[in-house]
């Protein structure tokens, strides 16, 4: 959470609204503690362009978009097990940055039923899934996303109903957590061929009585993740270090991208400030503009990145930067979360500075306060007022160099 001195501060700088800064998440293994420290040190600044609205409602029609109309049959019965908070969660997106967005997904048959069991892991080995264990009535497996999870089991759950059996499944964090899931959608629903997940926090599931078809899914067409990156006022950059130094800096971001987030580069030219980059998966794509950003404040740049389903898209988020109202230009890293818009944004170093007074160092921003206050007001009544001004830069230039 943001305090309203500092929400009040960053809203009058950027004019969007601070969901939070730096994150909460609790680090447990070497890299989660590297991008924690990473998201804490600058100061990253998660931030609202549009609030998503998150209720059943939207969250239906999300799945709809993400999984594709034509995967999720017209005779299914959405169910919410457990209402979503109406709010965003900054350390849930920070675990899936971090984490990435893979999921474990569990399947269980009434009855052993080894053909079945070996045509269902064909179907997942296909769709880029891999088989953690498995039995003649149990199989978990590993997808790349929820989304993944949720599609492959609906056609799964179809395939059962065609042969007269009940399949039940379940995705999670973890192995443990998806069978978990499973047991608590068998006590909330009953036996019913369903598949149970959670989406922002809340409980969900699909629940199927009858045998269905599905249309011809479109997934290699729309379930793409673009990157766009563009660094803001490469002139500026190219007067102040040169050609060689904006070379150095993209081909960086490029190879921290291609060797580091499995990305693949379109359009670059070398001695560009900008390009595209396609990724396997959304947390992927947004690490990737995050450690870019990172990197470019380091190298005195600002980048404006986009992240989308397709190039038009993620270029036009990118430039959402320039229609914001700051005070001076952001580097922001803007993507889609729910239905709503939100960017990161890595604040300067003078800014980080004053966000660090404000949070860390209260005693020592009041005592400058004060030291202002005397001094222009002795000013004041003594009558040289420009003294005054002076204790003001006096002020500025301390909380600079601190």
């Amino acid at each position: 959470m943001v305090n309203s001195l500092i929400k009040y501060l960053i809203e009058l700088y950027t004019k969007l609204k601070p969901i939070s800064i730096g994150t909460k998440f609790f680090p447990t293994n070497d890299i989660e503690i590297e991008y924690v420290d990473l998201f804490n040190y600058t100061q990253t600044i998660l931030l609202e362009i549009k609030k998503a609205t998150i209720n059943s409602d939207s969250i239906l029609n999300n799945l709809k978009r993400d999984i594709g109309s034509e995967n999720i049959p017209d005779n299914a019965q959405f169910y919410e097990l457990k209402a979503a908070e109406d709010k965003i969660e900054e350390y849930a997106l920070v675990s899936n940055i971090i984490m990435g967005s893979d999921r474990y997904f569990y399947i269980e048959l009434p009855h052993p039923n080894n053909n079945l069991i070996s045509l269902f892991v064909k179907i997942i080995e296909k769709d880029y899934g891999v088989i953690v264990e498995k039995s003649s009535t149990e199989l978990v497996a590993k997808m790349p996303s929820k989304n993944d999870a949720i599609r492959i089991a609906i056609r799964i759950i179809g395939i059962g109903l065609d042969k007269g059996i009940s399949i039940i499944s379940a995705v999670g964090m973890t192995g443990a957590a998806a069978i978990e899931r499973s047991i608590d959608y068998t006590n909330s629903i009953g036996s019913f061929p369903g598949i149970a997940f959670t989406k922002l926090g809340g409980e969900y599931a699909f629940v199927f009585d009858n045998k269905f078809k599905l249309g011809e899914s479109k997934l290699s067409q729309e379930y793409e993740n673009y990157l766009f990156i563009d660094l803001i006022d490469s002139t500026k950059f190219i007067s102040k270090y040169g050609r060689t130094k904006l070379v150095e800096l993209m081909t960086g971001i490029k190879t921290f991208i291609e060797n580091e987030c499995n990305g693949e580069l379109e359009g670059y030219r070398e001695g560009g400030d900008d390009f595209i980059a396609r990724f396997p998966s959304k947390d992927l794509a947004i690490r990737a503009g995050l450690d870019s950003a990172w990197y470019a404040l380091d190298k005195d740049a600002k980048i404006r990145a986009g992240i989308g389903r397709s190039r038009r898209e993620a270029g036009e988020r990118a430039q959402l930067v320039d229609t914001i109202n700051s005070i001076s230009p952001l580097s922001l890293v803007v993507f889609e979360l729910a239905n709503g818009l939100y960017a990161y944004n890595i604040p300067t170093e003078f800014s980080r500075t004053i966000l660090n007074m404000v949070i860390n160092e209260k005693i020592k921003l009041f005592g400058i306060f004060i030291f202002v206050f005397i001094f222009a007001y002795v000013a004041s009544i003594t009558g040289l007022n420009i003294f005054g001004v002076i204790g003001i830069i006096i002020a500025i230039v301390y909380a600079a160099a601190s």
